[in-house]
């Protein structure tokens, strides 16, 4: 008994529990291959039978949602399975059979991924696609046409994929994220990301050089013509808002999706598809901005470049917020510097040209071509007020050279930190080089008054462009109204000088008493300064007719108003002392007749030999040199 017992006590059957966790691993394996056989080997693309044809051919996830989702769960096991039996024995045979029955399942899975991947070659999240076709754009409507036909383009190509609605659209993502989930724990994420990358990057590619993008060097930039670059520039804007809201943007989902299980390979994954593509886009417009023979024309370009980088920061930095896309972020934001640095020379150089503008005064006082080009120039750029106050945001004004008090009617003594200020300020600044600039012109006119009606006429059409455009709510609402108060002292001093002369030849009470040979010099003074006048103003231009009708109203109110009264008091007392040619030879305008002729004044027709006149109101004529008006008041 006792030796039973000590036997007993020390001695343990064949079987004891300290073998049981080997036989429950290699019974967990031999279960987990069982059941991972028959479906695997169903679908093993290498071996020879009746149903190897039909299998290399056909889709396990198109074929049977239930058998894929069996397939893949039965893998899942079957690793399971591996990894419990490694830590019990590296060398059981079973895990050699399972490393075997794995590699066929993986080679199937990689299949699977491949077909799903090339047969939605153009998949991307449809709502990305909608976001980018309805983005705005500053351009022309030529550009927003071509636009808009890419992206209708793009859109076209996406509805090629096989997905009839929206279930199975996401079917597509589902059925790519349930693979590489699998192959991922079962340790082939590498071979799975190899596989999406090559066939998502070869998408990126290959739509990009469908929308025009083309991989350029500097070199070649800086030779091309500015013609042939500028279509470049069209195509690149017409592309970009494409790239980056629709195809970067869904790439980034889509990758997203289908790698959630590993930030690491979603990551890995983007950047390798992304990267290089990203990197040609955004770099093209630095080497714009570097281009040689940039020119004044040409800064609407740049800011149109800056522009839609800036419009869609946002979604850069979303798209391309990992680590390793940060170079990406960096050349777009470097662009942006490059385009504003670009932009600053330009608008530098703008004032220069003003400032050193060397053409000549134009006949009759009209609209210089420097102010017609200048206000021109600055509309456009009030069209991009955004681009343009980020571009000054953070650039003063300078005053270089002293400029005449009665010019600073500008916000530029209110100058501010806001963007929207600076932009202010700066356009402010430039229409004030220009004003300072024709005022020097206007001392080249060897006439005081045409001096002034220069003045008149080339602010006037400062401010009516003013008023006419967005330059309006740029400078502010006190602009307008100091600079219309300019144009109407630029008349007044036009008509206190140019009309002196007639205008004191009429004593300054009209009914008073006069002797008649005192209201006959007043006639004759009046009728030389009023033909003086005309003749020398006959050629003088006021291209506004808003502004020609005021000037005269207010020139008929002034000299026919005076002259009415007179005319009526002392016509038929001078007609007593006239001499042998009679009242006509000394009173030569009628009121009506002044009317008329001031109604011909400022269009620039020059002086005729022939001047109509009448005396009392009739239609006599004399043998004076003026002619008749061809033109009703």
């Amino acid at each position: 008994m006792t030796g039973f017992f000590s036997s007993s006590g020390h001695s343990s059957p064949p079987h004891s529990s300290q073998s049981k966790p080997h036989k429950f691993s290699e019974t967990l394996m031999e279960d987990a291959l069982k059941n991972a056989e028959a479906i695997i080997k169903r679908w093993d693309l290498d071996v020879s039978s009746s149903n190897s044809s039909y299998c290399k051919v056909s889709s396990l996830f198109q074929e049977s949602r239930l058998e894929a989702k069996q397939f893949l769960d039965a893998v899942i096991d079957l690793q399971h399975a591996m990894q419990f039996v490694v830590k019990e024995s590296s060398s059981s045979q079973l895990l050699v059979r399972a490393q075997n029955l794995m590699q066929i399942a993986i080679k199937r899975l990689q299949k699977e991924f491949y077909t799903i991947l090339s047969r939605n070659r153009y998949f991307l999240d449809m709502e990305s696609v909608s976001r980018g076709s309805t983005r705005s754009s500053t351009g022309s409507d030529e550009d927003q046409a071509s636009e808009d036909d890419n992206v209708v383009e793009i859109e076209a190509r996406f509805a090629e994929v096989s997905i009839a609605d929206e279930g199975e659209k996401v079917s597509v993502a589902v059925d790519l994220k349930a693979i590489a989930d699998c192959m991922i724990e079962a340790g082939y994420g590498k071979d799975c990301a190899k596989i999406y990358e090559l066939n998502r990057k070869s998408v990126i590619d290959e739509t990009l050089y469908h929308l025009g993008i083309e991989n350029f060097c500097s070199s070649t930039v800086q030779k091309m013509d500015w013609e042939v670059l500028e279509k470049k520039i069209k195509i690149w804007l017409s592309a970009v808002k494409v790239a980056v809201s629709t195809l970067f943007y869904g790439e980034r989902i889509l990758c997203d999706q289908v790698f959630s299980i590993s930030d690491n390979i979603r990551e890995s994954c983007f950047t390798e598809i992304a990267k290089n593509s990203a990197l040609t886009l955004f770099t093209f417009p630095e080497m714009v901005a570097k281009y040689k023979k940039l020119s004044l024309e040409k800064m609407f370009r740049i800011l149109d470049l800056y522009d839609a980088i800036s419009e869609l920061w946002s979604e850069i930095e979303l798209i391309f917020g990992f680590e390793s896309t940060e170079v990406i972020k960096s050349q777009a934001m470097t662009s942006m510097g490059k385009l504003r640095e670009a932009a600053r020379v330009m608008l530098s150089e703008f004032e220069s040209a003003i400032k050193k503008d060397s053409s000549k005064v134009v006949s009759g006082g009209g609209i210089h071509p420097l102010t017609r080009y200048v206000m021109n120039y600055l509309i456009f750029l009030s069209d991009y007020s955004g681009p343009i106050s980020e571009v000054v945001a953070d650039w003063s004004a300078s005053v270089k050279s002293p400029l005449p008090e009665s010019y600073l009617l500008s916000p530029i003594a209110d100058e501010g930190n806001s963007p929207s200020s600076a932009v202010s300020v700066r356009l402010a600044w430039l229409i004030l080089v220009l004003l300072c600039k024709l005022d020097g012109k206007a001392g080249f006119y060897g006439d005081v008054p045409l001096s002034y009606l220069f003045l008149a006429n080339n602010l006037n059409y400062v401010v009516t462009k003013v008023r006419e455009s967005s330059l309006k709510l740029l400078l502010g609402p006190d602009w307008l109204p100091n600079h219309e108060a300019k144009v109407e002292q630029y008349i007044a001093n036009y008509q206190r000088m140019g009309w002196s002369k007639v205008m004191t030849s009429l004593p300054e009470n009209s009914a008073a008493e006069i002797s008649p040979a005192e209201a006959k010099d007043c006639f004759c003074k009046f009728n030389s300064g009023f033909e003086e006048a005309y003749r020398k103003q006959s050629s003088w231009v006021i291209p506004d007719p808003k502004l020609r009708d005021e000037v005269k109203i207010s020139l008929a109110k002034k000299i026919v108003s005076a002259y009415r009264p007179f005319y009526e008091k002392h016509c038929v007392t001078v007609a007593r002392i006239g001499s042998g040619g009679g009242v006509e030879s000394i009173v030569i305008f009628a009121p009506d007749d002044l009317q008329n002729y001031l109604s011909d004044l400022f269009y620039g027709t020059g002086f005729s030999e022939n001047c109509s006149t009448s005396s009392h109101g009739s239609s006599s004529r004399s043998t004076s040199t003026w002619s008749s008006p061809s033109r009703g008041y």
